[in-house]
């Protein structure tokens, strides 16, 4: 089964990525990603908007002037990027626990794990669910840290009218091959209001290169080619979303009795991203996901561990909280398939394997 529903999608509309291959290719010596920076920063309103070669890269100029001695503050329940990025500049990742209906940050464990050494804190919209963070933005700002925004795979999404990507200092958008809207290599995109922030992202994803260099930079641009076609999925990203939301229905409808479906908050524009529903226990989901196995209905875990389990953090330091939540929702979560190109029969045969182990 495919989980991403690219390949269905390029098949309908190939004559149209040939045309786009065709003038990429044409203009990739001279050409720029501006049209595309420029899409997004009219989209959410942005000020600034630079393509990156991805999302982690983003997060990573995010913490721009954060380094050692320093500790960020970071959920403990996300894909990988959005603590590695803390390490990668040698700052000290502080790892929070969540509320188990959003999945995600929780403004208690912040409050406990706020020292005086907290210099930011990374706020990840998981599954492209959004909830409400006047709260911590609030003991954000009274405690001079730098709110970041990790909206990687929230790109649609809204909550009360405001889009993601426009809420931190800082945001990042990703165009990974499992996103919502995907690029045929990744890519990502840095957003701010800030000129000077902007400015220094523009110099080091091309390796610092600027008549007037003055640091170190990294080869972290995105290909024409890749910005083209992610700005020909855009357009369609409305109908996509639409059709992701009514199959989150066919699942809600179905399931919602027997196992923990998503919360949709009032307001919220879900792109759902992700599908992700929640077991009883551990043995209860292996059962579940054998079966699912068994007749070729492949499950995806996300996430089967926390981030401080992650092996890289045997050796690299850390801070944790008493993360329960967070250990909770790594046994016990499972995404179901979910693209524009589900199928009703398929959702239903999902759900009744599902039914029938619960």
């Amino acid at each position: 089964m495919n989980y991403n529903g690219w390949d269905i999608e390029y098949l309908e509309n190939k004559e149209d990525y040939y045309r786009i291959f065709d003038q990429s290719m044409i203009k990739e010596v001279e050409g720029s990603t501006e049209d595309l920076e420029n899409s997004i920063a009219e989209y959410t309103g942005r000020e600034h908007c630079v393509a990156v070669a991805n999302a982690t890269d983003a997060l990573r100029f995010s913490l721009r002037g954060i380094g050692p001695g320093d500790e960020v503050l970071v959920t403990n329940f996300s894909w990988i990027s959005t603590s590695s990025c803390i390490s990668m500049v040698g700052a000290t990742p502080v790892f929070c626990d969540i509320d188990l209906d959003s999945y995600h940050i929780s403004l208690d464990s912040i409050k406990r794990m706020t020292t005086d050494k907290t210099k930011a804190l990374i706020y990840t919209h998981l599954f492209g669910n959004m909830t409400d963070t006047s709260d911590i933005i609030s003991w954000c700002n009274n405690h001079g840290i730098r709110f970041i925004e990790d909206s990687a795979q929230s790109l649609g999404s809204s909550l009360h009218g405001q889009k993601a990507g426009s809420i931190g200092d800082c945001s990042s958008f990703s165009f990974n091959g499992n996103k919502v809207i995907a690029g045929i290599s990744g890519g990502g995109m840095f957003m701010t209001d800030n000129k000077e922030h902007a400015d220094y992202v523009k110099r080091v994803r091309r390796h610092g290169k600027d008549k007037d260099f003055v640091e170190l930079g990294i080869n972290s641009k995105m290909f024409v080619v890749n910005a083209d076609i992610i700005q020909y999925r855009l357009s369609n990203m409305e109908k996509w979303q639409a059709k992701r939301n009514e199959i989150a229905s066919w699942y809600e409808m179905e399931l919602s009795n027997d196992v923990i479906c998503p919360i949709v908050a009032p307001g919220l524009e879900h792109n759902f991203h992700k599908y992700v529903i929640r077991f009883e226990d551990k043995a209860q989901r292996k059962r579940v996901k054998d079966i699912l196995k068994s007749v070729g209905l492949n499950p995806s875990i996300h996430y089967e561990k926390t981030l401080s389990a992650n092996f890289i953090y045997n050796n690299v330091k850390h801070i944790s909280d008493d993360c329960i939540n967070s250990l909770l929702a790594a046994d016990t979560v499972m995404s179901l398939p979910i693209h524009p190109f589900v199928t009703e029969e398929t959702v239903y045969r999902i759900s009744n394997t599902i039914l029938m182990e619960v």
